[in-house]
């Protein structure tokens, strides 16, 4: 019998501790993720609104590409926690970063810390 309530205790306990470490770990990656993503789409938004004023080849090429990647954020499943192919699409969507940063010239090094986020060019 002690050995059953035992059991019975000690797991209601340890769901309890795991729903909250769990909601503490997803809101700490959810957050990552979130500030990483409005920082691109922040940066191709600015970007677009540069290049709008010139109507040459090239930059219409540049325009493409950030329209693209505008596109991928914009389509991005955020509300949707159990996403399959979260960590493919983000590999897709910085890809995207990248090649629209070499194509515009910009050096882009995106890091988040405990201590800070930044974003350098």
């Amino acid at each position: 019998r002690f050995h059953g309530e035992g059991y019975q205790e000690g797991y209601a306990e340890g769901s309890h501790i795991g729903v909250v470490e769990g909601r503490r770990h997803g809101s700490l990656h959810g957050a990552k993720v979130g500030s990483e993503i409005g920082c691109y789409l922040g940066f191709a938004l600015t970007w677009q609104s540069l290049l709008q004023k010139c109507t040459d080849e090239k930059n219409s090429k540049k325009l493409r590409a950030l329209d693209s990647l505008i596109g991928m954020i914009q389509k991005f499943p955020y509300e949707d926690p159990t996403y399959e192919k979260l960590q493919e699409d983000m590999e897709k969507i910085r890809g995207k970063f990248k090649q629209v940063c070499s194509m515009l010239n910009v050096q882009s090094d995106f890091r988040f810390g405990t201590e800070r986020s930044s974003l350098t060019f």
